[in-house]
Parts: structure tokens; C-alpha cells; sequence
């Protein structure tokens, strides 16, 4: 198969992109059958695939086989003869049929209330609701406004980034005496210019309405606010000091946003 070809059916696998597929095909790996006899080991030695990604890969793989398995058809139930009632076999008296039904209808209720009870525990153990600010109705008002603000811009990119493929999809201000964008002129992309941006009031607060605070250490947290306040850990920061700013920060109610 060509190079081409092999790199689409990799990306089709979730968790791998061109690059990996590429690299993967460059280790040796030129078909899915052999992919599907590689290890997990030998899928780490891979560039830029880690040993979560190679178990996701071996994982689908296994799925797809689960699937691909054909389903037996279903056995035709042959019917029993019923056995015959026997003639001189007494009725049951109606009171204690009515007792029974008065048991069964007291128990099924109980029953439906403990699963209702061990669903809600469930699922307050899986998902706690993260800390919001305490704002005035003011700022909430404002940040609203401010989202509203921001779904409604466009994305500010390059001139003639189109036009050629060297151009990346970023912002650079257009300038040349030629240039028709930095003119103005009709049906050429909006330019980034003042009216587009946010109120002044809510100016560098987060989406949920914190002031972001930058962490490095269990030192910083003691002089935030957490009512107004929430932590960043800076990313030079290892998982030893990590694990030990969030304890702190459970004690002391402050709500981390890096989490």
C-alpha cells in the first residue's frame, strides 16, 4: 500500500493524528495488521505516542473485533403443553389474595426509594460543583455582556492568508501602499481595531468571574481572597509541589483553575 493511503487509516483511529501516523509508518508499521500484532511496549517507542495512546489504539482494536463477531440466532421456544387443572383442586379464598397484593403494593415502593437514594449518593461522589465568585449582579450583568461581545467577533486573521499556503492563519497588522485591507476597502476582513473589545469593568477576570492569581508555591495561596480570587499554578511548577498546592487549597477553600 502507498504511504498515502496507510497514513489515512491510522488517522481514522482516535488519539492519532497525521504526524503520529506518519512517524508510525516510519517506524515500520506499514499496514493495520501489523499495527494490530504491535505491543504496547513496542508502540511507545514510537515518537510522540505515549503508553495511554497505545493501549487506546490496542483498546479499539479490541472492539472492533467484539463487533465483527457474528451474533447466534435465536433458539425457537417450543412450547410446553400446559399442565391440566385438576378438578377437585379448591379455589383460594379471595381474603388472603387481597393480603398479598396489599404486601406486594407497601414493598415495591420502599424498594424504588433506596435505588432512587443510592443513584443521587453515585452520582454526588462523580461530578462536585466547582466554587464560583461572589459578584454583584453589576459584574455578572457585565460578564454576560462580555461573552455576547466575544461570540460575536470574528476571527482576526492574516492578509491573503488564503491566497497562499505559506501564509499561516495567525494576525499580523496589514501594511504596503498597495494593500487594499489596510485601506478598508469593501469585502476585505475586519482589521482588529478597540471596538471589538470587552467592558473595562470585568477587564482580565476569568470566564467564571475569578481574578486569576498565578501560584508557584503552598506560600502564594495565603494571600488570595477566595471569595474573589482563584489560583493558576505556573507551568514550571513539577507534580510533587502540585499535589501539594491543591491539599492547601482545599483547606483553605480557594478554587484552582488548572486542575
Amino acid at each position: 500500500m502507498a504511504k498515502t493511503e496507510v497514513v489515512k487509516e491510522f488517522t481514522k483511529i482516535k488519539g492519532v493524528g497525521k504526524a503520529k501516523a506518519e512517524a508510525l509508518y516510519k517506524k515500520g508499521y506499514d499496514s493495520l495488521e501489523k499495527l494490530k500484532k504491535a505491543d504496547v511496549k513496542d508502540l511507545t517507542k514510537v515518537n510522540g505516542i505515549t503508553e495511554s495512546i497505545a493501549k487506546n489504539i490496542k483498546n479499539q482494536f479490541k472492539e472492533k473485533k467484539q463487533l465483527k463477531k457474528p451474533i447466534p440466532p435465536k433458539k425457537e421456544k417450543i412450547e410446553k403443553p400446559k399442565p391440566k387443572k385438576a378438578k377437585d383442586a379448591k379455589p383460594k379464598p379471595k381474603k388472603e389474595i387481597e393480603k398479598k397484593t396489599k404486601e406486594e403494593k407497601v414493598e415495591k415502593p420502599k424498594e424504588e426509594e433506596e435505588k432512587e437514594e443510592t443513584k443521587v449518593e453515585v452520582e454526588e461522589e462523580k461530578y462536585k460543583v466547582k466554587k464560583k465568585p461572589e459578584l454583584s449582579k453589576k459584574t455578572k450583568k457585565i460578564l454576560r455582556l462580555r461573552k455576547t461581545i466575544k461570540d460575536r467577533t470574528p476571527n482576526f486573521l492574516r492578509e491573503e492568508w488564503f491566497r497562499y499556503k505559506r501564509i499561516p492563519k495567525n494576525w499580523r497588522k496589514p501594511d504596503g501602499i498597495t494593500s487594499k485591507m489596510r485601506i478598508n476597502l469593501k469585502y476585505r476582513p475586519s482589521k482588529v481595531r478597540v471596538g471589538f473589545r470587552g467592558p473595562k469593568e470585568v477587564r482580565g477576570l476569568h470566564s467564571s468571574g475569578f481574578e486569576e492569581v498565578i501560584v508557584y508555591n503552598v506560600n502564594d495561596l495565603e494571600g488570595i481572597d477566595p471569595k474573589k480570587q482563584a489560583a493558576r499554578i505556573g507551568s514550571s511548577v513539577g507534580t510533587k509541589k502540585r499535589i501539594d498546592i491543591e491539599k492547601k487549597a482545599d483547606e483553605l477553600d480557594v478554587r484552582i483553575l488548572n486542575l
